[in-house]
């Protein structure tokens, strides 16, 4: 009969909140611990990361990382987490963790003095009751993940926790016997399982190396509520860590007093204000509400600043378009920007509205590039498996007032995904029909009930952009 605790019970009298966890891999960056900053943590170790220290917490799903490790278990461990089927030969048993107590010694004194505790995991069909499911896909990375949130873990980092096919040295003699033993290609496929956990769990996941969460603003205002709903939910399901989505816009600047020079959209020069809201520290991201992600937003995030201040993304040639400043990474500790003197600059004609918003000319020329893929601000383009960022630019056929926008369908099946996982609300949808921001029609373009009013509203609607906006209809 089971005896043993299962994770949940094991960590009600742990404080799993007190302290963020560090999460110990194999992989290259594992090299770093040695020099990293670690007095903070709690520390999980998966699979044979226990031979090299102390931690709280061993995770191993194969019975094979047990016989391995069985002395630096019981050495360094302060209880190991496994499946309540371990698997054998990357397959789980029919017999139960606490059989295998009977045949496996280490796991038998483990057990004896109360640091063996099991989760229920995916790969096994039937759940032992009162015990929550724990995910595991591809690799032991997403379950220990996804088990420290279901134990009430707030913070994870990790450390070897890599994309691609290599470990760290201090793994050397375990290359041709446990890497990618499960017949992946690369570590890569794990990052999608981190991206549902964090959206399911809400755990702050990333790298140690990495300044998390990634901030991302967003310029918007009233009438973009449908595409920031679509923007924020294909961030955050592409995502392989933790983001914080900042809408913002206009209304706290001043307006140039020259009509000519007034911003074009209602959040034209929000994006100067966001060193401040960073305290002139670490990097942020700025995009448009009007757009689509399809990539890891963590590619965006880690792209090398190049000595710049500012990077903005090419066009490609065949698109026949300028390239834009609505694709932005920042290093905001190296600029001052403050959006009341820029206004003012405008206003005494140090430079035009062009200058600032077409040239950004607030920053030197040797402070900025063009080093982003036009991948990551594609507009009105799309190509699957290549384009990272679509820009619906065009506002006469953005997807929520028109149904004629040729990448259409690649918008309103996102949209209706996100309705169908709880990423976006319904409610907001029909909120935006009654306020004339999207199309009366657009519950249906999305798999929605038609509103009871759509007909009727359809006779009088008028878009946004033709109500609100200048003639000229594109955005600038």
């Amino acid at each position: 009969m089971n005896q043993l605790p299962d994770i949940t019970r094991w960590a009600a009298d742990q404080q799993m909140q007190a302290r963020p966890w560090l999460m110990l891999g194999k992989g290259p960056s594992y090299a770093k611990f040695a020099s990293a900053r670690t007095a903070d943590y709690r520390l999980l170790a998966l699979n044979h990361v226990v031979r090299q220290q102390p931690v709280d917490i061993a995770h191993a799903i194969d019975l094979d990382v047990v016989h391995d490790c069985a002395d630096a278990l019981l050495q360094n461990a302060g209880v190991l987490w496994m499946p309540a089927h371990p698997h054998v030969d990357c397959k789980p048993s029919a017999r139960p963790l606490w059989s295998w107590c009977n045949d496996v010694p280490v796991l038998a004194q483990l057990a004896q003095e109360g640091r063996l505790a099991w989760y229920n995991a995916s790969t096994w069909p039937e759940a032992h009751p009162r015990s929550p499911v724990v995910e595991v896909r591809f690799f032991s990375a997403e379950a220990a993940l996804h088990a420290l949130a279901l134990c009430g873990a707030t913070v994870v980092r990790s450390l070897g926790v890599d994309g691609g096919n290599r470990y760290a040295d201090h793994f050397e003699d375990l290359r041709g016997r446990t890497l990618l033993a499960n017949g992946h290609p690369s570590f890569d496929r794990q990052f999608e399982g981190f991206s549902r956990i964090i959206r399911s769990t809400g755990v702050q996941y990333s790298p140690l190396h990495i300044q998390s969460p990634v901030r991302v603003f967003v310029g918007t205002d009233a009438t973009q509520r449908a595409g920031l709903a679509l923007l924020e939910d294909s961030i955050r399901r592409h995502a392989s860590v933790s983001v914080q989505v900042e809408a913002i816009d206009d209304a706290s600047i001043p307006v140039p007093v020259l009509p000519e020079n007034r911003g074009r959209t209602g959040f034209s020069f929000s994006r100067f204000g966001i060193p401040s809201l960073c305290g002139h520290r670490g990097r942020a991201i700025y995009l448009d509400a009007d757009m689509q992600v399809f990539s890891d937003i963590l590619g965006l995030w880690n792209h090398p600043m190049e000595g710049c201040t500012l990077l903005s993304a090419r066009t490609d040639p065949a698109w026949k378009r300028p390239a834009q400043y609505s694709v932005m990474l920042l290093d905001c500790a190296r600029l001052d920007w403050d959006p009341a003197k820029i206004i003012e600059g405008l206003d005494e004609g140090r430079y035009s509205y062009a200058d600032l918003m077409q040239r950004m000319c607030i920053v030197p020329a040797d402070q900025q590039r063009q080093a982003l893929s036009p991948a990551w601000n594609s507009m009105e383009h799309f190509e699957p498996g290549e384009t990272r960022l679509v820009h619906y630019t065009d506002m006469p056929t953005q997807p929520w007032v028109s149904h004629d926008n040729p990448l259409g369908s690649v918008f309103y099946r996102a949209f209706a995904e996100g309705l169908r996982d709880g990423g976006i609300a319904p409610e907001l949808v029909y909120e935006e029909v009654e306020r004339g921001h999207v199309a009366p029609d657009f519950p249906a373009w999305v798999g929605l009930p038609a509103h009871p009013s759509a007909s009727r509203l359809q006779r009088t609607w008028v878009p946004p952009y033709r109500r609100l906006l200048p003639t000229n209809a594109k955005r600038a």
